[in-house]
């Protein structure tokens, strides 16, 4: 069967010039809000209405069943699914840190814990190359950074981003240079430094840090920087579509009927949407109602806020949380989320520190999986969403864990020794462990 999506055709004013660069089966830039089309380049926003940009597509020559095939055979990485990316066809073949393919976690464990009779999945990603989802998103960042002829690969950072784009850009012999705020967790900020890059703290939060990167885009000195979260954004985002694609396909081809997702910039809910929307289209999945749950810490919860209000604009917030990966105060996709948990039946809800870490011991506990706090907010909110009857129970769930407890020790630092005993069986014994 022939299939063809929205996005699969170009505006005859606006066409992707012939051969002006190899990104695949990407056809042109549009406007999420006006549908302008401009080329193919490495710009964010559209020059009619200031909207942000994002990839269009010509899908219009697959054949559902030789594309599910293709997708079968292909690398157990994100390049499997190289014919709905934008990135060319020998993407395979070039130098980067190829994520993805990731653990699908049947969570039978949790599921008891917080009632689940549905079916309750853990996407982890903590299995990336640098430990975190971003690793997805980076490593489309660098092919398109390959087809602009950038030279600098560099970010906005809350931690993840940092560590991402130094390993990627040494696997790909691009120089890095990334923009972090000065107080990260010390596990993050070594990660990020190790590759060799240079590493920047900022004196401020990641807002102000986005703040100096707009600054750097315009500037000489910004002259052949790729910032894979700015200037290469509608490309980089498209990294997070690979999540949806892999949850379905580890699913037997099939739609989750809920999925609960961290919100930092609320790119990673937005660009999940489109995968499985995309899908859909496609025919590689059965057409079903799904609902989309958007998770925040307390400390940072202006989605989670407007969404409570029943508001549409996203009031700006000043981040106060131990999720530093998630403590973005401005979310760029912040009104898109609210969009889509609407649109869907799902909702946007938030927890506290406290629950986070709770959380995280939880997961650990019951199914071995060590989250950072973005994954204690997701498991918290999820148990959250649950028991104030929001989430269905009955219903297959699926809950991202997107990054390694390891980068976030300080969250559980109480947690220790059980015991201090003498080497002896008599010791053993006093301390209750027999």
């Amino acid at each position: 069967m022939a299939v063809q999506t929205a996005e699969s055709t170009t505006t005859p004013d606006a066409p992707a010039p012939a051969g002006a660069v190899d990104l695949g089966p990407a056809a042109a830039l549009s406007c999420r809000e006006c549908d302008h089309r401009v080329p193919l380049g490495p710009v964010f926003a559209c020059e009619e209405c200031f909207g942000p940009l994002e990839i269009a597509y010509d899908f219009s020559a697959y054949d559902t069943e030789e594309l599910r095939a293709r997708i079968e055979a292909g690398p157990a990485n994100i390049w499997r699914y190289a014919p709905l990316l934008p990135v060319p066809a020998d993407v395979a073949d070039k130098p980067n840190i190829n994520p993805g393919w990731t653990k699908l976690v049947k969570a039978d464990n949790l599921a008891r814990e917080l009632g689940v009779t549905g079916g309750l999945y853990v996407k982890d990603d903590s299995g990336n190359p640098t430990h975190s989802f971003k690793d997805r998103v980076v490593a489309q960042a660098i092919e398109a950074a390959r087809a602009f002829g950038f030279t600098t690969l560099s970010c906005s950072s809350t931690g993840n981003l940092a560590g991402a784009v130094g390993a990627a850009a040494a696997r790909a012999g691009f120089r890095s240079c990334v923009f972090i705020p000065h107080d990260l967790e010390q596990g993050k900020v070594v990660m990020a430094a190790v590759y060799g890059g240079e590493l920047v703290g900022i004196q401020g939060n990641y807002d102000d840090v986005n703040r100096f990167c707009s600054e750097l885009i315009g500037d000489p000195a910004g002259e052949g920087w790729g910032f894979v979260n700015v200037n290469l954004r509608p490309y980089y985002a498209e990294g997070s579509k690979t999540l949806a694609y892999e949850i379905c396909e580890q699913l037997g081809w099939r739609l989750p009927d809920q999925i609960v997702v961290p919100i930092a910039s609320g790119s990673q809910l937005t660009k999940i949407d489109k995968g499985l929307q995309e899908l859909i289209r496609l025919g590689l999945v059965e057409d079903k109602p799904y609902r989309i749950f958007g998770a925040q810490a307390e400390g940072c919860s202006p989605v989670s806020t407007a969404y409570k209000a029943g508001h549409d604009v996203v009031r700006p917030q000043k981040p106060d949380t131990i999720a530093k990966s998630l403590a973005i105060g401005n979310p760029a996709d912040g009104p898109y989320v609210l969009d889509i948990a609407r649109r869907t039946g799902g909702a946007v809800e938030d927890v506290s520190d406290e629950q986070v870490v709770d959380a995280i011991k939880l997961l650990a506990r019951t199914e071995g999986i060590f989250a950072e706090t973005a994954g204690g907010v997701t498991v918290g909110v999820t148990k959250k969403l649950i028991e104030n009857g929001v989430l269905d129970p009955s219903l297959t769930t699926v809950v991202l864990n997107t990054g390694d407890g390891l980068k976030t020790l300080d969250a559980v630092a109480g947690t220790g020794l059980t015991a201090t005993i003498r080497p002896n069986l008599d010791s053993f014994r006093e301390a209750g462990l027999a």
